[in-house]
């Protein structure tokens, strides 16, 4: 099973993913790429097995991926104040991996019908959507 992180700016959303899924899904390869190095930084020192920054290893990484993770802005050109660009978030929106989006209403993107919760309790319900979609079929 083989997991993209997708975090920017300061990597404190990407951080907390990152460590929450290596709790719950310990032989799972994650691959965390930032969108500028800190954010790719902040990642591996949570518990990432490989850190990449920048477009290209999104664009490559989604390709493999069987499920990526990050703020609902990694699918939106230009969002997380420019960091996301044309490729990556085509990348995204194209993989073959489900996607679990994170509704943060920062940077012009408002989601609405979703409360404003507390970081953890949407780290929660990333969990949860994850376990629901890498449970094993049987």
């Amino acid at each position: 099973m083989e997991i993209l992180v997708i975090d920017g700016q300061g990597g404190g959303l990407g951080k907390a993913v990152v460590a929450a899924l290596r709790s719950h899904f310990p032989s799972a390869v994650i691959n965390a790429v930032g969108t500028n190095s800190i954010a790719t930084q902040r990642m591996l020192s949570s518990g990432a097995d490989h850190g990449a920054t920048g477009e290209n290893p999104v664009r490559v990484l989604s390709r493999s991926a069987d499920l990526i993770v990050g703020p609902i802005g990694i699918c939106i050109p230009d969002s997380m104040y420019g960091e996301v660009t044309e490729a990556m978030a085509a990348a995204v929106g194209q993989a073959r991996a489900r996607r679990i989006l994170i509704p943060v209403n920062i940077c012009g993107n408002i989601v609405v019908g979703v409360p404003d919760t507390s970081l953890s309790v949407m780290i929660d319900g990333v969990i949860k959507a994850a376990e629901a979609v890498l449970k094993p079929e049987g």
